[in-house]
Parts: structure tokens; sequence; C-alpha cells
């Protein structure tokens, strides 16, 4: 296991592990909510404080197991949510924010996201951020699946310019924010979170990243997360419902990819040479 969790920095100046633990589908079966909660608190031992909820999960199942995972240790917890987009008006935001706070057992969400963008107005949503920020409910603010226009426009917003992050589908085979929204995330500072990694473990699979892991003593899947966490800008979420799970994501943090390496995967999926839609799954 690697000694410590590298991390990168949020635009506010605040250092977050460049690997986290996703929370999507958690919480929806009671049978393995046991599991859920014990590969929770290991993350947390091994230094994978960062943990990613939303409102929207489990409808606040996920959150609910988030706070029994954390108890006792809040502080050492780096924590996101979300707001679902029919919820972000003013009052909406509010009232979601004290739904998740309640589930999740704390005074305060670290980092909360809007999920995708809604009808309503951005600039309402910023204004309802800035305000749980000031009510001391949140500490920062990002936003989900939005592609670069959709960034552009909200940075020339009145506090638009205090977005910390952009949670967007991104691996090996959801290339496409790197042809325009990850450089313009990155010239501006501001990292990208990216969900699904291993795509829902569908890269656990993928013959080529099986014979890059096979140079490395490694799985396919640990080479998917390698590959996102290259990039020093780019967090990693990806879920674990077990520990061994766990103890298998945090591994890959130690594992250093060749050029040999990137050229192969590049080969297999290549970087995009246009501009696509943002995917969402």
């Amino acid at each position: 296991m690697p000694s410590s969790v590298r991390t990168t920095t949020l635009p506010c100046g605040e250092a977050i592990p460049v690997l986290g633990q996703g929370t999507w589908k958690m919480g929806e079966d009671s049978r393995r909510r046991a599991d859920e909660v014990r590969a929770l608190k290991l993350g947390l031992d091994l230094g994978v404080t960062l943990i990613d909820t939303a409102e929207m999960y489990a409808d606040g199942g996920a959150e609910v197991l988030v706070a029994e995972a954390i108890a006792w240790r809040r502080d050492e917890t780096f924590l996101v949510s979300k707001v679902l987009p029919s919820n972000a008006s003013r009052a909406g935001v509010r009232r979601a924010c004290e739904n998740s706070l309640k589930r999740l057992r704390t005074d305060r969400i670290d980092l909360y996201l809007l999920h995708w963008p809604g009808s309503v107005p951005l600039t309402e949503t910023v204004e309802a951020f800035e305000a749980l920020k000031q009510a001391g409910k949140i500490r920062h603010w990002g936003v989900s699946n939005f592609d670069t226009d959709e960034m552009q426009e909200l940075v020339l917003l009145s506090d638009g310019d205090k977005v910390q992050t952009n949670q967007v589908l991104y691996n090996l085979v959801r290339r496409g924010p790197e042809f325009d929204l990850s450089p313009w995330m990155r010239k501006r500072g501001i990292p990208l979170m990216a969900y699904s990694p291993v795509e829902q473990g569908a890269l656990a699979h993928n013959a080529r990243l099986a014979e890059v892991a096979a140079r490395h003593g490694a799985s396919a899947a640990q080479i998917a997360l390698a590959w996102v966490m290259r990039q020093d800008d780019v967090i990693a979420i990806p879920k674990a419902g077990s520990q061994e799970h766990v103890r298998q994501n945090v591994a890959a943090l130690d594992i250093r990819l060749t050029h040999q390496d990137i050229a192969d995967l590049d080969r297999a999926s290549p970087q995009p040479t246009r501009k696509r839609g943002l995917e969402m799954i």
C-alpha cells in the first residue's frame, strides 16, 4: 500500500486526495450494507478520505450509509454531496442541503455540487451556494456533468468563478473531455473529478488493459484507475463495495505507467480528434 495518498489542489488552495470513494448504487441493498460500511471505513484508514455521495443515490440512502461509516471520523473526511437540478432554486438548494446534512449527520458539507445542468438559472443556484457558504452549511461548491460551454457560462456569472471542480464521466473509453473540457479546466486550475473511472467495472475485462496490467503485476481495473490518476489534476472516485476492492483501488496509486503503456492504451482507445457531446451515465 502507498505510504500516503497523493493530493491535488482546489482553486481555493485546499489539497484533496486524487483517489476518492464513490457511493453510487450503495445503500440500495440491506444485505450489502455491512460490507459497504466496512469498505468505506477501511478507505478512511488507508488515507482515502474523500467520499462522494448525492441526495439522489438510493433516494438518500447512500448519505445515511456514509453517515454510519464516518461516525466519530467526520473531521478527517472530505465530504462531497450533490443537489438535483430540480432542487436548484434558492429555496430548493437550502432545503436539499438541510436534508442532506440530516442524513449525513453533520453540520457541513465540504464540497456541494449541482448534479447536472437544469432549468433553474445558474445565477440563482450560485447565489444559493454562496448563501450556504456564508451560513457555514457548505465549505465549497462545484458542478457535475457540465460541458465546456456550460463551464464558460458559469465562470462569467457573479461568484461563478468560485467553482471548485466539475465531476464528469471520464475513463479510457470515455475520453471526450480531453478534447476541450479538461484543457479549459486545467488552464484555470480547476481539477476534474472522474466518475465511473472503471466504466462501472467493464474495463476490468478489457484485453488491452490486461496486457498492460501483466507488465505491472496488477489487474486491468487497477491500470484503468492508474490511467485516470496519471494526471495530477484529475480525481478518481471509484465505488468499492468490499474491503478487498478498496485495497486494490488504493494499490493502483503505486502504479506508474510507462510511455509504452500509454502508447498502447492510446492505440486501443485513441484521444478524441473532434468535439463530442459530454456523455453521462
